[in-house]
């Protein structure tokens, strides 16, 4: 998914600006689409203004300079709808603790013992947020439902795995440490 893309999906559930746009695909239900930085988001949203397929209004703000508020147009629901119907890219998943299991042996114990607890929260926090969707939150649209299931499964999976199978990974690290017998030099 582009930036462009993405800046349509969180317009077509409603306005907001730049600064909202960012925070949703940073912490909001879109974090888990596409990565975007206020450097790539104004200059897609700018784009989007030219071409017709989001409006800005200026807001007035006491104190402060006026907050733009962009809108989707009826193209641009258009353009996003046509965007959703090509084949889309594989699916990307990139973990900073998967780098660490994978060098396991070539690290302290305590090490990977610290590694798979902070992943333990990460998910058990991932899992918290999805959860608190039921509990009230913005999920009346259809999709969002189906959607966060499929996050509730993954992460359920995810930290079973992380339970069941990380003294695993602690043992290779063990494994490694320990110096070889003198027969085996």
């Amino acid at each position: 998914m582009s930036v462009r893309s993405l800046c349509l999906a969180i317009l077509s559930f409603g306005d907001a600006t730049g600064y909202e746009i960012r925070k949703e695909s940073t912490e909001g239900r879109f974090s888990y689409f596409e990565d975007a930085s206020f450097g790539s988001i104004y200059p897609a949203l700018a784009r989007l203004e030219a071409e017709g397929m989001v409006t800005v209004r200026e807001e007035p703000q006491a104190g402060k300079p006026a907050r733009k508020v962009y809108s989707i147009t009826e193209a641009g629901r258009t353009e996003f709808i046509n965007s959703l119907c090509e084949p889309q890219a594989a699916d990307t998943f990139k973990s900073p603790f998967l780098l660490i299991a994978l060098n396991a042996a070539q690290l302290p114990p305590g090490v990977i013992r610290r590694a798979l607890e902070r992943r333990k929260a990460q998910v058990q926090e991932e899992l918290r947020l999805l959860t608190s969707c039921e509990e009230g939150q913005e999920c009346s649209h259809p999709g969002s439902s189906w959607t966060r299931d499929y996050g509730l499964a993954c992460m359920n999976f995810t930290l079973a795995y992380l339970e069941e199978h990380g003294d695993a990974l602690i043992k290779i690290a063990e494994d490694a440490a320990r110096p070889l017998p003198a027969a085996a030099e």
